[in-house]
């Protein structure tokens, strides 16, 4: 054998051995940053609070994290599962400024729990598992808070609920493990929880495949439910289901444990008399992947399919698209510019103890706007598997944290497939490369605003060193969200647009905007504002709306 030929097949054989996912890189974009080697809990739990600092959180009955509890506090559980007395972390605060992180305690167990951001910026944190499924947690976004917790805050179980801030700003509680219902947080003073035969409707025997049932709030008021493989609008204040979608072409289940994951897409032309909505559900495992997976160790492929659906028409029809990479126990992200990043997961499995197989690396890039055929852009890949447990947040930075990745039952670091991953990572999408920085707008005043009323007129001065294109500017305001086993509740982009863009001095832009009309549209609450310039993000500031 010739030199030359052997030097091929060895390079061929090298390729052949790698996943197809590291092969895709060469032509992808954006930029990965270990930022903590450990944190010393995985992160299976997060929320972006208004002061920059991230909470995260995992469970409690994992046995000893890595992570000490200061001050020689201990936790003392009688009804813990793992340990009666614990003296390590099972949720932390990372500071995103600083790069450092402190210690908190949950007394209760989190586990598959849910929650979102209330009004006032606090987290308010619902259920969980064992003696933590019916607690009601919060945490004050301040230097030295620490989880304050209430029983019985819950008027029944939830575990695997979804949450979702109401235009009156409540919280609504949705399903779980054996529970068709949901309730309110706060409680009201009418019946505590509400049936919901939807839920039980869903339910496939021996897999569920409707726990994390998809939530978003429709520009009506009205709530959207998606489980499994179908979805409806509820009229939650009269209990009324005032909508039934078809079932998604094909049929397969896509939320959890089949566990795709789903956005709402970014609303747009928010003065209109009528305003579209449009719901997109990425991925998944096909039907029996579970049963499979935990009795036969058979790992089916993921699903490569995205099921988009305007929610707001008369006679709504899904329009099946199909992704670069099949990808399940994904997590997707609303970026600044409108974008939405379809990143974690793996290839074949499910969710659930040692049911992932083949970790997708590689995320990839969705641009509703563009043509059909066209969305898909893949990016570069991680060298860091995120399966069963990952989790995924944009920061003010426009950046994306990635964490977590516990596929087991307790904190396994060797002898497994695949170790439980203490570290942390940001992912910088191509937006935030250097090439940019000439059209990249940077926000002068305000540096912060609270108190934007509905329909409020607003000015932002921006300074935007290259030429501008005033068609091509646009101010776009992002709620974060909670994001927890592959589905961000509560997340939500709106594009005020601009009314109208005016020189101020050189390189100096105010930009006028008016803030969403109501809270149907937008939910009252702490928003991310960002100015976005041909597709390129400012950072964003802390606003608001009330």
């Amino acid at each position: 054998m010739s030199a030359p030929t052997f030097v091929i097949l060895i390079f061929q054989l090298l390729f052949a051995a790698q996943p197809c996912e590291r092969i895709l890189a060469a032509a992808a974009e954006g930029q990965w940053q270990l930022l903590q080697k450990s944190i010393g809990i995985s992160a299976m739990h997060m929320q972006l609070l208004r002061n920059d600092r991230v909470v995260m959180f995992d469970r409690t009955d994992f046995g000893l994290s890595k992570l000490p509890l200061p001050n020689g506090k201990c936790r003392y559980d009688p009804r813990d599962t793992a340990l009666k007395l614990d003296c390590t972390a099972h949720s932390l605060e990372y500071d995103v400024l600083t790069n450092n992180f402190r210690a908190l305690m949950v007394q209760t167990d989190v586990w598959c729990s849910s929650g979102a951001v209330v009004p006032d910026g606090n987290l308010v944190q619902t259920g969980g598992y064992n003696d933590g499924e019916r607690k009601v947690r919060v945490f004050s976004p301040c230097r030295t808070c620490d989880w304050q917790e209430m029983p019985n805050g819950l008027a029944v179980r939830r575990w695997y609920a979804s949450n979702h801030i109401l235009p009156d700003g409540r919280q609504i509680v949705v399903g779980g493990r054996n529970q068709f219902n949901y309730e309110f947080v706060p409680k009201t003073i009418t019946a505590n929880t509400f049936n919901l035969p939807f839920l039980s409707e869903t339910n496939d025997k021996n897999a569920e495949n409707n726990l994390y049932p998809f939530l978003f709030v429709n520009v009506d008021g009205n709530l959207f439910i998606f489980a499994n493989n179908r979805a409806i609008l509820l009229d939650y204040m009269k209990n009324k289901v005032v909508k039934t979608y078809p079932t998604i072409p094909g049929g397969e289940p896509r939320s959890y444990p089949s566990t795709g994951s789903a956005v709402l897409l970014p609303l747009k032309n928010l003065k209109a008399p009528a305003i579209e909505a449009e719901v997109l559900v990425c991925g998944g495992a096909p039907k029996g992947s579970f049963f499979q997976a935990k009795f036969k160790k058979i790992f089916i492929g993921a699903l490569n399919t995205c099921a988009r659906i305007k929610i707001t028409d008369p006679n709504p029809q899904w329009a099946m698209e199909t992704m670069p990479l099949a990808r399940v126990m994904g997590d997707m992200v609303l970026l600044p510019n409108g974008n939405v990043l379809i990143i974690n997961g793996a290839g074949s499995g499910t969710a659930g103890w040692e049911f992932g197989r083949n970790p997708v690396l590689n995320p990839v890039m969705y641009k509703p706007g563009n043509k059909i055929g066209t969305r898909f852009e893949t990016q570069n890949p991680t060298p860091i598997p995120r399966l069963y447990h990952s989790t995924a947040a944009l920061l003010r930075d426009g950046r994306v944290l990635v964490g977590g990745s516990n596929p087991h039952i307790y904190y396994n670091f060797t002898g497994v497939l695949f170790p439980t991953e203490l570290s942390l990572e940001a992912f910088s999408p191509a937006y935030l490369d250097a090439k940019f920085n000439n059209i990249r707008p940077t926000i002068i005043a305000p540096q912060s605003m609270s108190g934007i009323k509905y329909g409020q007129m607003l000015t932002v001065l921006v300074v935007i060193s290259g030429r501008v294109a005033q068609n091509q500017v646009a101010v776009t305001m992002v709620a974060p969200p909670f994001n927890t086993h592959s589905f961000s509740m509560n997340q939500r982009l709106l594009v005020l647009g601009n009314d109208k863009v005016t020189t101020s001095e050189k390189s100096m832009y105010n930009i006028d905007v008016t803030a969403p009309r109501s809270g149907n549209i937008a939910p009252a609450g702490f928003y991310l504002l960002f100015v976005v310039h041909q597709g390129i993000p400012s950072k964003g500031i802390w606003v608001k709306l009330q």
